[in-house]
């Protein structure tokens, strides 16, 4: 009997789909990150081992799991927990659960957007302190920056770093804003072609006012954009690409919103920054080292920045959706069948 091991309880639909083979299931009973300790004691023997995002595989598990196992599966679209290497050196498969996700993150992408333009953590604070009567209204009280032209603007420029498919579905949400120009470098893709581009414009140009996407320089993305979505993979090549050097370069008006990775960000740069005023804002929904993240960080402290703890994929449906990819992956993997969704190794 094939022993699995599931360091989360993934709820009843995708457990049932696990539960119809018959396999040893070995599973961490409560309702937390799983400890590491027990783990490494279960895992040995296992065919086929289950993971969410706060669950580091490494050569320490895998040697514990030893030669039996075949595949991981992670109930994530982020990989950096795993050692790739050390699972195609064993000729072990990954499964991962991307694509179900894109709307949601695209979702609480413009949410984060307007939350820093319009300074909604300040106001919400200032609500829930009881300080509300002692603000009042002003004139440019609680302002900031229009998501799309003003009725002084004829432009604005949506920025991606990346632009795969949560920025593709980022855009597509924007175009109603009345975004004209889109720009973006360094997609996980590599560069997309002039024709791809404007076909992309021509497709959307009847919802709203997009005139122009085209690929640009890290430097002309920090200097042409009025909103900068962060979407592109995490890792160290990507590790602190938003430093000084790039908001610097910012527009003092321009937003900052990172849904993708925390590592893609210098936290104490970004901090420095907006209490500089190199750029207006930053929308937040990961930070690197989260979850250990405390009312003492640099960016919960700063007053123009408005943290998430990372809901990108929060809504029911979606986790759902990942919970039953993350299922299947794992049955097929055991089983020796190709996975639904597998990281193709280099």
């Amino acid at each position: 009997m094939p022993k699995v091991l599931i360091s989360r309880h993934l709820g009843a639909d995708a457990m049932a789909l696990i539960a119809e083979n018959t396999f040893q299931i070995v599973i961490w009973p409560e309702d937390r990150t799983a400890d590491r300790a027990w783990l490494l004691e279960n895992a040995s023997g296992c065919q086929g081992i289950l993971v969410t995002l706060n669950d580091k595989v490494d050569e320490e598990l895998l040697s514990k799991a030893g030669p039996s196992l075949k595949a991981v599966s992670t109930m994530s679209v982020g990989y950096e927990h795993v050692r790739i290497q050390e699972l195609a050196s064993r000729s072990i498969k990954l499964g991962y659960t991307p694509d179900v996700l894109t709307d949601a993150v695209a979702d609480v992408a413009i949410m984060l957007a307007l939350m820093a333009a319009r300074n909604a953590a300040y106001g919400l604070s200032i609500v829930q302190s009881g300080g509300w009567p002692n603000v009042g209204w002003a004139p440019f009280g609680f302002c900031g920056p229009q998501l799309g032209p003003g009725p002084t603007t004829k432009s604005f420029t949506a920025g991606f770093l990346g632009f795969g498919r949560i920025s593709q579905a980022t855009l597509r949400r924007l175009i109603p804003f009345g975004v004209t120009h889109a720009v973006y470098t360094d997609s996980g893709r590599g560069r997309r072609t002039e024709d791809e581009d404007t076909a992309f414009v021509e497709q959307y140009a009847a919802f709203g006012q997009l005139k122009q996407l085209k690929w640009v320089s890290l430097d002309e993305l920090a200097a042409e954009s009025d909103v900068v979505f962060l979407l592109a993979p995490g890792g160290e090549s990507t590790r602190h690409i938003i430093s000084t050097p790039f908001l610097q370069k910012m527009k003092k008006t321009a937003i900052l919103v990172n849904p993708g990775r925390g590592t893609l960000v210098d936290s104490d740069a970004l901090a420095d920054a907006l209490d500089k005023g190199w750029l207006y804002a930053a929308g937040l929904d990961v930070i690197e080292g989260e979850p250990n993240v405390t009312t003492e960080h640099p960016l919960v402290k700063s007053p123009r920045a408005t943290v998430l703890p990372h809901i990108g994929s929060a809504t029911t449906e979606t986790r759902a959706a990942m919970a039953d990819l993350a299922a299947r992956n794992l049955v097929a993997g055991v089983l020796g069948e190709p996975l639904p969704v597998e990281y193709m190794m280099h």
